[in-house]
């Protein structure tokens, strides 16, 4: 029983690990985009999937020694794939599909590992029912979540804080090697059992007997754990986009839901019924509400804990059903692949279906019906006030789910929304207003907005004042003919300090960004100055051209309070400083509520002998936002001089803090 348990928890424990350790180093190698998450995340699911039927297929087609001879020698093959570090001659030149080449990457790099890994937890399940009929097998698909969870949660405190991205990838190699011979040793200790059925207790005899599941259980078992995913990437989403953009609140939805698997699965006890109905139905209904009302939304304190309460009461009753009608040993693979597959399929359809249906979040209050009508499915064989309890329940959460959509398209010019998440532009203040504006919105975060009247068209707004970082930096460094980079397009609002013989080159990775900058803002359009934009990642596009001798390089990817580490890294600091001016200065654009970015850019600065200065503008009796910008130069007597005399302050450092690279970068450690 040890030896299984072993097995189950380190494969558990590796299988969450391996995620982020290999997305972080491709990382750099495609732009930081969210792309790549997303797309690392598809590929994990459908190898889980296909370990999954793996474990079915094999345990019910195969004799337990030719199982157990293929399982160890696909063990054995796996090794030949160590270490898990991408290699380099994957790294993109510009012109492949990212997607397809990060997919081509993830298959060579850790594709049989993973797929071993996956397979673990309902083949070694069944070694032990067999090992052990009198056993309670599914206590190990707790302790299997178990370790999901301590490696989802030791990632970022632990590993991420004091260990570099090589050294992870190669500790996590000699770790699988050690899985490797705990999972063969299992195998082999599986077998023998493998030719005494007839001697096995009378309990085993009872179980397999059990009949088989049927089409409505089959059915059931994929729905909830559908449902389970769909919620988890929903809630996700919406605390993250629309609520706050917290450094590590993603870690929030997914322990809860690893939670729930642990409770239900380890003991009958944790999942009651007439305990969690009453109280599901509640926090439901107040969660649909919750989606058409800003009151709730935009109140941190409310929304967060309401949303993730919703999230555990809704996946203990997935997860508890789940456990109520699970199967006899004998079909446990079997019942492995449908959640699996239902996994999946929820996740596929919140990640990758939505965004291209719904031109906002609108699969959560569509998930909150559908839960309901599944509760009503399930609860079938109910009296009938207990049954159609769950039916007048979706009604009301289609109704505010109704609201949201109207609430939505009532005040918005337009609303889109694809990879990257929703925009949105709507208008403030009557037309006619001098005071009138057009703003942009991401989510809850705004990115520019421009006033509307003739006179207004051109004044620079929010974050780029004139006693901004960036204001003085373009006011005063060789201010003729000036050659001004911008990373992060927004509304193009930069352009508004153009002047005739300047050039200002925009990037922006989203395409959406940079089309309703064209159509719904008229920044760029109407700009004195040259106006050129790149699509795509601004380091990618910057490493890939030549020298463009930028008086100032403006980062200003950093205004949400999630930010692209890669931009902020010593090796792209070396980027910069190619196409920077010897007399020209870059400046950070550093505001966040939840992040010291300031001594993390000084640092860089600092390894390279730069010289920095720290421009806190609180843009007190005016219209513009609080901004800290970080200007960095070559040049040690750009910031003493008279333009930025008694504007820049010094920069406290974080004791204990390490220099960023893309090897090495964790949020952890500069949260305030």
């Amino acid at each position: 029983m040890l030896l299984y348990g072993c097995t189950i928890f380190t494969s558990a424990f590796l299988l969450f690990l391996v995620q982020p350790i290999i997305a972080k180093q491709i990382l750099p190698w495609f732009g930081g985009s969210a792309a790549v998450w997303t797309t690392c995340l598809v590929f994990f699911q459908v190898a889980l999937l296909a370990g999954y039927t793996y474990s079915d297929l094999t345990t019910r087609k195969l004799k337990p020694r030719t199982q157990a001879m293929l399982h160890i020698v696909l063990l054995l093959a796996s090794l030949a794939v160590l270490p898990i570090v991408a290699n380099s001659s994957w790294k993109p030149e510009g012109a492949e599909d990212p997607g397809l080449r990060i997919i081509g990457l993830l298959f060579a790099t850790i594709g049989l590992p993973y797929f071993l890994l996956a397979t673990t937890g309902p083949l070694v399940q069944a070694w032990f029912a067999r090992s052990f009929p009198s056993g309670t097998v599914y206590r190990l698909f707790a302790l299997s979540n178990l370790a999901s969870m301590l490696a989802l949660i030791s990632y970022p405190f632990v590993f991420e804080t004091w260990v570099a991205t090589a050294v992870q990838a190669y500790s996590w190699s000699v770790a699988y090697a050690l899985f490797a011979v705990l999972c063969a040793a299992s195998a082999l200790y599986s077998l023998r059992n493998a030719g005494n059925a007839d001697a096995q207790p009378v309990t085993v005899v009872v179980q397999d007997a059990a009949p088989a599941p049927g089409k409505f259980d089959l059915f059931l078992w994929l729905a909830l754990s559908a449902m389970g995913s769909w919620l988890l990437l929903a809630i996700t989403n919406h605390i993250t986009q629309n609520i706050a953009s917290i450094p590590f609140l993603w870690l929030a939805p997914l322990t809860l839901y690893l939670l729930t698997f642990i409770l239900c699965f380890e003991s009958d006890f944790w999942y009651r019924r007439s305990v969690v109905l009453g109280p599901l139905a509640v926090i439901l209904g107040f969660c649909a509400w919750g989606l058409q009302t800003s009151d709730v939304t935009l109140e941190i304190k409310t929304a967060i804990p309401l949303y993730l309460a919703g999230l555990f009461a809704c996946c203990m009753f997935f997860h508890g059903e789940l456990a109520k009608i699970r199967p006899a040993p004998r079909y446990l693979t079997q019942f492995y692949l449908m959640v699996s597959l239902g996994g999946a399929l929820g996740g596929m359809f919140v990640g990758l279906i939505a965004p291209r249906i719904f031109p906002a979040y609108y699969e959560l209050g569509l998930g909150f019906v559908v839960t309901a009508i599944l509760a009503a499915m399930t609860l079938r064989k109910m009296p009938f006030f207990v049954w159609i309890t769950p039916i007048a329940l979706a009604g009301v959460c289609g109704y505010f789910w109704n609201q949201q959509i109207e609430q939505m398209n009532e005040d918005a010019r337009v609303t889109v929304r694809n990879f990257y998440g929703t925009l949105r532009t709507k208008d403030t203040g009557p037309a006619a207003s001098e005071d009138a504006v057009r703003r942009l919105i991401h989510g809850v975060i705004l990115h520019g907005e421009q006033h509307l009247s003739a006179e207004g068209r051109l004044k620079p707004t929010t974050y780029y004042g004139p006693d901004s970082g960036v204001g003085l930096a373009i006011k005063h460094i060789n201010p003729a003919n000036q050659r001004v980079g911008v990373i992060g397009l927004g509304t193009g609002t930069l352009a508004a300090w153009g002047k005739p013989g300047d050039v200002y080159h925009f990037y922006d990775i989203n395409p959406l960004v940079i089309d309703l900058a064209q159509t719904e803002f008229t920044y760029l359009k109407d700009s004195k100055a040259k106006t050129e934009l790149s699509l795509g990642d601004a380091r990618l596009s910057l490493e890939r051209e030549a020298p463009h001798d930028f008086d100032v390089l403006v980062v200003d990817a950093f205004s949400s309070d999630s930010i692209p580490v890669h931009l902020i890294t010593r090796e792209a600091m070396a980027v910069y400083l190619k196409h920077l001016k010897p007399g020209g200065a870059i400046a950070f654009h550093v505001t966040n509520r939840f992040l010291k970015l300031a001594p993390v850019v000084k640092q860089i600065a600092d390894s390279y002998g730069l010289h920095t200065g720290l421009i806190i503008d609180d843009a007190e009796e005016s219209d513009y936002s609080k901004t800290d910008w970080v200007l960095v130069t070559r040049d040690k007597n750009l910031l003493s001089g008279e333009a930025f005399a008694g504007k820049t302050s010094a920069i406290d450092a974080i004791p204990g803090l390490k220099l960023w690279t893309d090897d090495f970068n964790n949020l952890f450690q500069i949260l305030k």
